[in-house]
């Protein structure tokens, strides 16, 4: 079992920053693949980028599209923590951001529901 806990959030001017954080219990946390995804009002749950570790400790990184250039997701897995530091912010970033992990294969990483475990949300608003 693992459980997920994000910070970091709030309320930021266009053009601004945000680094959010969520932190895993347990003691395999390097074995998890650790995603983010994000959920506007009225839309879909979307993803937005997922690290992997390999065997041999390669970090193997995903992005959405429209956050390529603009986002970074890191890990820390020392302090069983993965990070999304978000620049440049648009208003259309405005959603709950979910942080997630998941075991086994990662041809899906982009979608939610190969991940077994999620946080419980951080709100990101972005004003114009």
């Amino acid at each position: 079992q693992v459980q997920l806990v994000e910070s970091g959030g709030g309320l930021v001017q266009a053009g601004g920053s945000l680094r959010l954080s969520c932190a895993a219990s347990g003691r395999t946390f390097s074995s998890y693949g650790m995603g983010w995804f994000r959920q506007a009002p009225g839309k879909e749950r979307e993803f937005v980028a997922s690290i992997r570790t390999s065997a041999a400790g390669v970090y193997f990184v995903y992005y959405a599209d429209f956050v390529k250039g603009r986002f970074t997701i890191s890990r820390d897995n020392a302090k069983n923590t993965v990070y999304l530091q978000m620049n440049s912010l648009k208003p259309e970033d405005t959603a709950v951001y979910y942080c997630a992990a998941r075991l086994g294969s990662y041809n899906d990483y982009d979608v939610s529901a190969g991940y077994n475990y999620w946080g419980q949300g951080t709100q990101v608003t972005v004003s114009s």
